[in-house]
């Protein structure tokens, strides 16, 4: 029997129908995983910060990421890798965690909460009337902001971005090795992505953390063992301490970050993996937006920032993948790779930000699609995606662009162009400004 027309996998997968074999999709999964490995090494430095157990978080990660790419390729059918967002991590950590000083426990009950409610959205009309309303100007510029914000904290964890007391913030010193290897990492993160080469971020990490060792500045702790546990962040979400006035902006960033950011990625792969039919439709889009919507609550769980599609997948589509088993193949990868925490433990911070940096400057892209002859699209944008890293917050700048754009609108006479959700998130974000 040929397997790969009428065997088993034929038959989950459609693979005949979308003309793939077995072989090409799990050459796309094995690429499209060294695309977005790095995250199993970035996130777990970056969860560590806000006081979560490294080991669980490791787990969590390879877990969380595993459970996502089986239900976006056995519910779907779509060639797409999940994993936890770079990005809402960052702000995760960094902002929730230490600027406005919540919990750790208390912030993934925020992501459990965001997650329910674009699970909700996806199951109900909410979801496109939401997209719809949301200038396109605006959701580019949430996208490049999260970047500008997750590029400051590469900088500043590489020192190359350090703080002074008389001009905020200055250069570092790059006679300090661990500034000198980010600045390499990055460096060599974009010359060999720019080549093209095979699971660049990964290897420019790994090879960068061989320098360091061979250096004296990384201890060997060898490569594979045992799991570590993940009951440190099991179910350790705190949804109650989350009800709080004060995190609704920290809920709606969640939301719409991961909403917008995900129906971008998906709607970008499914053109390049021919998932659109004669019509323009893009095939099972529904069922792709509710496993990714599912996967942040299901994220929650086992302890990680909210789970979302990543644009690496157009890597595995790229080399062929077609279906959900390029996806499945991803997921199964996720999985083996939770015996390698000795490995996640030795990526020093330099290493990170180095892929940080890079990550950033990609998610910067989206500016080059907002109108800048128009000031009054352009310069909510500008606002929107400048005050994220200024305020180290990517809910305050969503909420001062929200408030300019709909400000900008209705004093130059344009009101219709402003819709009721603008008007009713507007109204919200300027409370929590004035009594907050």
């Amino acid at each position: 029997m040929n397997l790969e027309s009428n065997g088993f996998l034929d038959r989950v997968f459609k693979l005949r129908a979308h003309k793939t074999s077995v072989k090409t999709e799990l050459v796309a999964g094995v690429t499209t995983f060294f695309t977005m490995a790095y995250v199993i090494f970035v996130n777990p430095n970056i969860m560590a910060e806000a006081g979560v157990d490294h080991g669980a978080a490791f787990v969590a990660t390879c877990i969380g990421a595993a459970l996502a790419c089986f239900l976006m390729g056995l519910y779907a059918n779509w060639p797409v890798g999940l994993a936890p967002g770079m990005g809402l991590n960052a702000f995760f950590t960094y902002t929730v965690v230490g600027e406005m000083g919540y919990s750790w426990q208390v912030a993934l009950g925020a992501v459990f909460i965001s997650g329910v409610l674009f699970m909700i959205m996806s199951l109900s009309r909410i979801r496109e009337w939401l997209l719809n309303s949301i200038p396109m100007s605006l959701r580019f510029a949430m996208g490049a902001g999260v970047g500008l914000f997750l590029g400051l904290i590469g900088l500043k964890t590489a020192g190359i971005v350090v703080d002074n007391p008389a001009t905020l913030l200055s250069m570092g010193s790059f006679s300090d090795p661990s500034v000198l290897l980010a600045a390499l990492c990055f460096l060599l993160i974009a010359i060999l992505s720019y080549r093209n080469m095979f699971g660049a971020i990964l290897f420019s990490m790994l090879g960068v953390t061989a320098l360091g060792w061979a250096l004296g500045l990384v201890e060997y702790q060898g490569l594979v063992s045992t799991p570590p546990s993940l009951a440190p962040t099991w179910l350790a979400m705190d949804v109650q301490g989350a009800f709080n006035v004060g995190m609704i902006s920290v809920i709606l960033a969640f939301l719409f970050v991961n909403m917008f950011d995900t129906a971008g990625t998906l709607m970008g792969v499914a053109h390049r993996a021919h998932l659109v039919d004669d019509h323009g439709q893009i095939k099972n889009l529904p069922r792709a937006l509710k496993a990714d919507s599912t996967s942040s609550v299901m994220g929650a769980f086992v302890g990680c920032p909210p789970v979302t599609s990543y644009v690496e997948s157009a890597s595995g589509v790229a080399a062929g993948g077609r279906t959900g088993l390029t996806a499945v193949t991803v997921g199964l990868l996720f999985l083996l790779a939770v015996f390698f925490a000795p490995l996640a433990g030795m990526i020093p911070a330099y290493a990170t930000a180095g892929a940080l940096i890079y990550v950033a400057m990609l998610m910067m892209g989206g500016l080059a699609h907002i109108n800048w002859e128009d000031h009054s699209d352009s310069i909510p944008a500008i606002v929107t995606a400048v005050m994220m890293p200024l305020t180290f917050s990517i809910a305050n700048g969503i909420a001062l662009g929200f408030v300019t754009y709909t400000a900008m609108k209705l004093f130059t006479g344009q009101h219709e162009k402003i819709s009721i959700s603008l008007y009713v998130l507007s109204a919200i974000f300027i409370a929590k400004f004035a009594f907050l």
